[in-house]
């Protein structure tokens, strides 16, 4: 080998690595890119089921909360039904007395 081929090897070398290295450094960086994805990708989807489900349950308890609601006002209508008859008899009552 000559001399200039011997240079030229020395100077291929590095060169060599150095690509080499950067295609390892590549490859890293490509997989890392990828786990971070994945990794976002799944926080995204947890925090979208989270956010189904605390819909999913406002709901039910806006249902449960009108429910609980159309009762009281039931309860309410019975009870004020029940004092307007009370006091109706009471006055029927005092009108049937005779008189003293």
């Amino acid at each position: 080998m000559t001399d200039q081929e011997e240079q030229s090897l020395k100077e291929f070398k590095p060169v060599e690595k150095r690509t080499a290295k950067e295609a390892e450094q590549l490859a890293k960086d490509q997989k890392r890119r990828r786990a971070n994805l994945a990794r976002e990708q799944e926080i995204e989807k947890g925090q979208k089921a989270k956010a189904a489900k605390r819909v999913e349950k406002r709901a039910a308890e806006e249902i449960d909360q009108i429910a609980k609601d159309q009762a009281r006002k039931k309860a309410n209508l019975a009870r004020e039904q029940a004092i307007a008859e009370a006091q109706e008899a009471r006055k029927l009552k005092i009108k049937k007395r005779p008189p003293q």
